[in-house]
């Protein structure tokens, strides 16, 4: 996309505009010139890592869905070049979003240094509106931390700034505005910072993925995000994905795998891990002792929080891997929907379905009681422009009754070190998977629950109670 120039700076913030330059400095004609090119990525796709080809070593992480920013030495220094710009995502397929972000992604690409590291990031901004960056958790000079008014004056649209500073620690790091923040991030502006120590065999692991927890609230049909949402969103995403379009984990049998996970919502995310357990390795202060580490099967990162958390992937098998507040692993909610659990709708069904051919009951007769055969139902739903069903990407056995923040840690015995691709569903022994259990002759009784009377004595009338339908709450 090409720069925004020649917009105005929003009144409310042209103070801030003509401040004297402090710490990150705008870039000279002559210094844009000697400027390193800006890769851009569009795609959605998990970039095999790659070897650094210069500077130290270091063994690079993998980022869900995204990529690694490249980067060129110049005089022993480190240089990057961030393009603050409008975006479009791809939340999963058959929706997109029209987001904020760096180098034709949101979040942007991840930024990998070493321990010790000179670091130059050049930053345009393409955007509507002065942005600036601020490297959260970094300790660096006061004049590079990115906070527009206070640290240095913003960086005006079609304008550059230079930030230098040495990454002093190694861990992991995240970057985000710190200019009309609440809009900007919002709107998808983030992304992921990494430092590895400089010792290559400290904290090594076999596999070492990181996302970034978001959440945006995109009502279906349109394409962009309701900036001023506080709680209500009505996708919850991973790297701006939505679960059936999260990418998997995969590792191979006896690797020690390393998940690093930042939070920029409004809310705190517990992250579960079926099928194994993990201790918590990392904080956003640093690494954590070893004999201070705990183990966990679910660790809650809280609002501008980073968890790292490792284990040795030691069970073959598809592993579910996701937030556990249940509506984030929904998509597109409808939350004034109401619940229609044991209201007898036929009547007005049948009415309703002469008018509208295509309408359906939530909650009523022929939902929430078949099953796969429900998701099958809700499947062939005709949905809004640019939305996804609420739940129910595919799996080996059916539909998957998940959306929002759900991947899947593959474990195979077969694979190759470094290979990070998918390799298909995985398919237990038949012995070893959960099966209906045939009668020879009419399974046992099962007892009805009963219902109180007004003095709180139980009644012999028993409750006919439907679990909630797949579909229950989706936005009509």
């Amino acid at each position: 996309m090409k720069p925004v120039d020649g917009k105005s700076v929003p009144p409310r913030r042209r103070f801030l505009a003509g401040a004297g330059l402090a710490g990150a400095a705008l870039v000279s004609r002559v210094q844009a010139a000697s400027i390193p090119e800006a890769p851009m990525r569009g795609d959605a796709d998990t970039a095999a890592p790659e070897a650094p080809k210069t500077g130290r070593p270091f063994r690079p992480v993998v980022t869900l869905n995204g990529w690694s920013l490249p980067w060129r030495m110049k005089d022993g220094v480190k240089e990057f070049h961030l393009v603050a710009e409008p975006v479009v995502r791809e939340v999963a397929p058959g929706m997109t979003a029209r987001l904020w972000g760096y180098n034709g992604q949101s979040p942007g690409p991840t930024i990998e240094v070493v321990e010790g590291d000179r670091v130059r990031i050049f930053v345009t901004n393409r955007l509507p509106e002065h942005t600036t960056i601020h490297w959260h958790g970094q300790r660096l000079p006061n004049g590079m931390d990115g906070v527009g008014g206070l640290t240095q004056a913003p960086i005006r649209p079609g304008k550059t700034v230079r930030y230098e500073f040495v990454a002093e620690r190694p861990g992991t790091f995240m970057y985000h505005p710190h200019a009309d923040e609440m809009v900007q991030m919002a709107m998808g502006m983030m992304g992921f910072w990494v430092t590895h120590p400089k010792d290559v065999r400290q904290q090594r692991v076999d596999r070492d993925y990181v996302f970034l927890i978001n959440a945006y609230d995109i009502d279906p049909g349109s394409f962009t995000p309701k900036v001023n949402t506080m709680l209500d969103f009505n996708l919850w995403t991973w790297n701006s994905r939505a679960f059936p379009g999260i990418a998997p984990l995969v590792a191979r049998v006896g690797d020690r795998v390393r998940v690093r996970i930042g939070n920029l919502t409004m809310t705190n995310h517990p992250i579960h891990l079926h099928g194994h357990s993990f201790e918590v390795t990392g904080t956003d202060g640093g690494w954590v002792p070893k004999g201070a580490r705990w183990p966990e099967v679910t660790v809650d990162v809280a609002v501008g929080q980073m968890r790292a958390i490792e284990f040795v992937a030691d069970a073959p098998g598809d592993w579910a891997f996701h937030c556990h507040k249940a509506h984030h692993t929904m998509n597109a909610m409808g939350h004034q929907v109401p619940t229609m659990i044991g209201v007898d709708q036929s009547e007005a069904a049948k009415k309703l379905g002469a008018l509208i051919p295509q309408y359906m009951v939530m909650d009523g007769p022929g939902m929430g009681s078949g099953g796969m055969a429900d998701m099958a139902m809700m499947a062939g739903m005709p949905l809004p422009e640019n939305t996804l069903p609420m739940m129910g990407g595919g799996g080996p056995y059916g539909s998957i009754e998940m959306g929002g923040m759900f991947s899947v840690v593959k474990v195979r015995e077969d694979l190759a070190r470094d290979d990070h691709r998918d390799p298909g569903w995985y398919r237990a022994p038949e012995a070893a998977v959960a099966a209906e259990v045939a009668f020879a002759s009419a399974p046992p009784p099962v007892l009805a629950a009963a219902t109180s009377t007004a003095s709180g004595a139980p009644d012999e009338r028993t409750v006919n109670v439907r679990k909630p339908s797949p579909g229950s709450m989706h936005h009509r």
